[in-house]
């Protein structure tokens, strides 16, 4: 047996613990690189949609103003036609 081999009970622990912990750290490095590979690549078409649903929320609102103002417009119109009538 090599020095390094376990000799007791707690010793095989220690070791099944460390690999357990390195394998685990392995893991999460690859499971970081894949997501990161994944992801940002394609996080531009997030900025993208998101930009363009900010641009369609203005234009909606924009119209819903200009709706508002017209039809207050024709409001003041037909006052100012039975006024004047």
């Amino acid at each position: 047996m090599s020095e390094k081999d376990p000799k007791t009970s707690q010793d095989l622990t220690v070791v099944v613990q460390t690999l357990l912990q390195q394998m685990q750290d392995k893991f999460q490095t690859m499971s970081d690189q894949i997501i990161g590979r994944n992801i940002l690549p394609h996080m531009h078409i997030f900025v993208s949609m998101s930009t363009r649903i900010d641009d369609l929320e203005k234009n909606i609102s924009d119209l819903m103003t200009q709706a508002g103002v017209e039809e207050l417009e024709e409001e003041i119109k037909v006052t100012e036609t039975s006024g004047t009538a």
